[in-house]
């Protein structure tokens, strides 16, 4: 192989190249796997909201015969028939201003000029021989890292209520730093994102235990449509927004940093119709006191340490929390 160039193409240009018979999405060696509606449409949305997707690799050739180029999709079928779908109003997806999903034909014309403007990254392998295309095919989709159990959900879900955590969890990105809740290695492995879900889960479902499968389950549930969505975004910026208002050293300098006891606070907060703020950071404090203290501890109090300190994520250990932050509370 002589090398790879990297250029940028925008939709048009793979729009033209189909419709001209230039572009092979269908290489003897590529998976013959079909994307989901809602995989299609993660990717689409992710297009109009302008924010990048990975590159497509492509084998360059001429067909002397022919006389014409020859661009063959060693990587990235899915995403160019994806695109090539959604402009022939194969399917709708989300557009950041529209309410609903739309699909091509009822964007504005300025929508879809921007669609079809959009730069897509294109790494062109040149004098590329099959045995070239082999190995860099299993190169790209070879699995460098051992995936984690939210890493592994958000390659295998696309839809609304993945896109409903993935935006909350990112939207928060200044507040897990500020107050000490998510590391960088956390927010680099989607930690904060598996949090957020579980929250939601809980807001939705109620108290249960924290479990990958009930989590996997409600991405299942709500893929094609998450109805509660605007009812549930309100509960999380009401609850965000209390504890934003307060003294940041009630969460950053006491146990209600640490993510279980911080889970249990959202979510007694967000049981509760009133919240006076005073109270609040008054019972924060007492309750760390009181955690911190060994010696004067009633058997509610060495309850909730235990609760606290043990197996955090079971049922009975989260009742426990939920119900003694709640008496400080109310």
């Amino acid at each position: 192989m002589d090398r790879v160039e990297y250029q940028s193409i925008i939709i048009q240009d793979i729009i033209n190249l189909e419709k001209a018979g230039e572009l092979n999405l269908s290489p003897w060696y590529q998976r013959r796997s079909v994307w989901s509606e809602s995989q299609k449409s993660y990717l689409i949305n992710t297009l109009l909201e302008q924010k990048p997707m990975p590159a497509i690799y492509i084998r360059h050739s001429i067909d002397l015969e022919k006389g014409k180029s020859i661009r063959e999709v060693v990587d990235g079928q899915q995403r160019s028939r994806t695109i090539i779908s959604y402009v022939k109003d194969g399917f709708s997806s989300k557009h950041p201003a529209h309410n609903k999903k739309v699909k091509y034909s009822q964007l504005s014309k300025d929508q879809q000029q921007r669609l079809l403007l959009t730069s897509i990254p294109v790494g062109y392998l040149l004098g590329a021989s099959d045995g070239d295309v082999i190995d860099i095919f299993g190169r790209i989709n070879s699995i460098s890292k051992t995936l984690n159990d939210q890493e592994k959900r958000n390659a295998m879900f696309s839809g609304e209520f993945k896109q409903f955590c993935l935006k909350q969890a990112s939207s928060r990105v200044e507040f897990w730093r500020k107050y000490n809740i998510f590391s960088a290695t956390d927010i680099s492995r989607m930690l904060e994102t598996q949090f957020i879900s579980d929250v939601v889960m809980n807001m939705i479902n109620g108290l249960s235990d924290f479990s990958p499968k009930k989590l996997n389950d409600i991405y299942k549930q709500y893929e094609d449509e998450f109805n509660c969505a605007s009812e549930i975004e309100v509960k999380l910026d009401r609850v965000f927004d209390l504890i934003v208002d307060l003294d940041p050293t009630v969460i950053t300098d006491t146990i209600f940093k640490r993510q279980p006891i911080f889970f249990s606070l959202l979510l007694a907060i967000n049981s509760l119709e009133k919240v006076d703020k005073t109270k609040l950071e008054t019972g924060l404090l007492e309750m760390d006191a009181i955690f911190n203290d060994d010696t004067n501890k009633s058997n509610v109090d060495t309850a909730f340490h235990s609760a606290a300190t043990n197996t955090t994520q079971r049922i009975a250990q989260r009742k426990i929390r939920n119900d003694y932050i709640l008496k400080f509370l109310k």
